[in-house]
Formats: C-alpha cells, sequence, structure tokens
C-alpha cells in the first residue's frame, strides 16, 4: 500500500484513536472511521479498519471484562447478526455517498430519540424500555457496522438508555464488538475488503492501537460520569452530521 506521507501520519493517528475508543471514550469510534476514509476509498476502509477494531478488542476485553454484563450481549446479538447479514447483501446494491446518508440519518434519529427520553426522566428515574428496542437497535447496528463500522454510536444509545455506569458500559461494549467483529470477518473476506496486503498493513498499525487502548484505560477512571454520557452522545451526533455532510 503506498501512500504519502500525511496519510501514513493518518493512519497512525487512526489506530490510536482505534485503541483510545475501546478503552476510553466510545464515542471516538467515528473519527477514525472519517480519517481511515480520507486515506483509503471509503468502501475499501470499512474491511481495512476491521482488523484493528478486532486488536482493540481484545485489550479492552482483557480489561474490563469483569465489568460486563452478559444479558445485554445476548440480547442485541442475534438481531445484530441479521443486520449484518443484511448489509451483506445491500454492500452490492448501495454506494459510498447512499451509504453515509443512511447510516447518518440513522444515527441522528437515535440521538434525538436518547435525548428526547433523557428530558423526559427525573433524576435516577429509569425507563423501561419497549420490546422493540432491543431488536431495532441491533439490526440497525449490524447493518451500519458492515457497511461502514459505524455501529458504535448506534450502541452507544442502547447502553446510555440502560442507565449502564460507564465501567459496565466499556466492559458490556468490549464483549459485544469482538464477537460481532469476529462475526464480521468471513464476510468482509468473501467482499474482497480484507486482503493479505491489508491485514500486512494492519500489523503495522497493531502498535498503535495498542498504545492507545493504554491510554484510554488510564483516561476512563478520570471522567466523570454525566461527562462521559454526554460526550458519547455529543460525539454520536457529530458523528451521523459528518456522515451526511
Amino acid at each position: 500500500m503506498n501512500l504519502e506521507p500525511w496519510q501514513l501520519a493518518l493512519a497512525f493517528l487512526g489506530a490510536l484513536l482505534v485503541g483510545v475508543s475501546k478503552t476510553g471514550i466510545a464515542g471516538l469510534g467515528m473519527l477514525f472511521v472519517v480519517m481511515f476514509a480520507n486515506v483509503i476509498p471509503a468502501k475499501q476502509s470499512s474491511g481495512f479498519v476491521l482488523p484493528l477494531l478486532i486488536f482493540g478488542d481484545v485489550v479492552a476485553v482483557w480489561a474490563y471484562r469483569a465489568h460486563a454484563k452478559w444479558a445485554h450481549v445476548w440480547r442485541l446479538m442475534p438481531w445484530t447478526a441479521a443486520g449484518v447479514i443484511i448489509g451483506y447483501f445491500a454492500m452490492g446494491r448501495i454506494d459510498d455517498r447512499q451509504a453515509r446518508v443512511l447510516i447518518g440519518v440513522i444515527i441522528l434519529v437515535m440521538v434525538a430519540v436518547q435525548l428526547w427520553r433523557r428530558s423526559r426522566l427525573k433524576p435516577g428515574e429509569v425507563e423501561e424500555m419497549g420490546v422493540w428496542f432491543a431488536p431495532t437497535i441491533g439490526v440497525l447496528a449490524g447493518f451500519t457496522t458492515l457497511v461502514a463500522n459505524a455501529a458504535g454510536p448506534l450502541m452507544a444509545i442502547y447502553l446510555l438508555a440502560m442507565r449502564l455506569p460507564k465501567m459496565e458500559y466499556v466492559g458490556t461494549g468490549a464483549v459485544f464488538f469482538l464477537l460481532l467483529n469476529c462475526f464480521k470477518v468471513p464476510f468482509m473476506v468473501d467482499l474482497g475488503l480484507i486482503t493479505t496486503g491489508s491485514f500486512g498493513f494492519n500489523l503495522m498499525l497493531a502498535p498503535a492501537v495498542f498504545l492507545g487502548a493504554m491510554l484510554g484505560r488510564k483516561l476512563l477512571p478520570k471522567i466523570n460520569q454525566k461527562l462521559f454520557e454526554n460526550l458519547t452522545l455529543g460525539l454520536s451526533a457529530v458523528a451521523g452530521i459528518r456522515l451526511l455532510f
């Protein structure tokens, strides 16, 4: 892969943010998606980023596995798997622009729903979600993660709606995304989006992912819960707007 120096620097910064997002601020996820889309074509970047995400997931699961709430993982996984399969068949039928607009609209709608829910709740009150919530988030997350690795904002909305403390939030997200990203690998290989050449470049960027993961792990305990929630929602909204424009 022949890259200009600025592209190589952007790739290393993106890999660093992959690690930080996995063990620190999950809402950073869409920033590195945008970075890699500026280094290689958007459609190819979806497959290229996947091994980097798995590297970060492994570190995050190792660090936070004790905090994972498995009930949420099992509630979402069947629906997310269905969404991945839908995304697999859709990849050959939509172009990059259509995918970005569709995912941006989905993210912004779900952020708006979460903000509306929060405005109705009194401090300390927890609202029971309808039976539609997990299936809807699951299918949408599976679809968006295969098309553009953009499930992070949707998972953020689900976990925030479940009112999980930040450590349980990160632990549950870590286990969920490790399982989901490993499930995606055969589909990405079949689509030609993960190749021997791209994986070799992934291995070169792996140290940056691990460094970012260590930085994120040190950062997370210092972040206030309310700030963590607001940052996650805010970055999700920015990601949705960025995909639209």
